[in-house]
């Protein structure tokens, strides 16, 4: 193997910024895609619970749906199939709406996981003492459901930052696409994809370690009160 290594082209500052500032990008898209998801999941956990038979089965069906077709045709399905029928979407907005609706059916799934781990009786005890529904689930139910829902809503954040990866297809703004950029100035591939590789598992590392100190230092103050 003749092949040696030259990282030093990659790390100069115009193209490690620019590595950096996809970076950014990439969380930020990631972060969005996960209060956008988060909110719709509250939503459709209630609904697919406690809502009409058939709202639980359309959720339910797409659920199914997203969580058994690959992303890459998802995305490709929003920025190449919508323009068809009178729906345009730049790359970063096919991306977001994307990631919204793949990190949905996830966090759904989470969502009513945690809400289903309260026993009944804690609904009837809210009702006793007056509280309305969307009340009693906003008081009673969110509160302690967030315990068993926060571990996973971590991964599922982070799982979701590791999948913005695959909008680079359509040339949103994310880490890949600057790599792309990087790569095809230095002519360093290799080099350039294993930053790229240490920056994701860096970043993935940081924001664990991160969730778990939060899943510790909320629920250990909760268990001193």
């Amino acid at each position: 193997m003749n092949y040696i290594f030259q990282f030093g082209e990659i790390l100069k500052p115009v193209n490690f910024d620019e590595l950096l500032w996809g970076m950014l990008s990439t969380l930020r898209l990631s972060a969005e895609s996960m209060v956008l998801s988060l909110a719709f999941a509250i939503v459709g956990a209630m609904l697919r619970t406690s809502g009409p038979k058939w709202v639980q089965a359309l959720i339910g069906a797409y659920v199914e749906i997203i969580r058994n077709t690959p992303f890459l045709v998802q995305i490709f399905m929003i920025f190449f199939g919508l323009p068809t029928i009178g729906f345009r979407l730049d790359a970063n907005g096919a991306a977001l709406v994307a990631m919204v609706l793949n990190g949905s059916a996830y966090t759904i799934e989470i969502v009513r996981a945690g809400i289903e781990s309260i026993s009944a009786g804690q609904m009837d005890a809210a009702k006793a003492i007056g509280l309305r529904p969307l009340q009693s689930f906003r008081l009673v139910v969110l509160p302690q459901a967030l315990k068993v829902m926060l571990a996973p809503l971590g991964s599922q954040f982070i799982l979701l930052m590791l999948n913005s990866s695959i909008v680079s297809v359509v040339s949103a703004d994310e880490l890949m696409a600057a790599a792309q950029d990087v790569q095809s100035r230095t002519f360093r591939p290799f080099e350039t994809y294993i930053i790229v590789f240490v920056i994701y598992f860096v970043v993935s590392m940081l924001f664990q370690a991160a969730f778990a100190l939060i899943d510790r230092w909320a629920f250990a103050k909760a268990e001193q009160r």
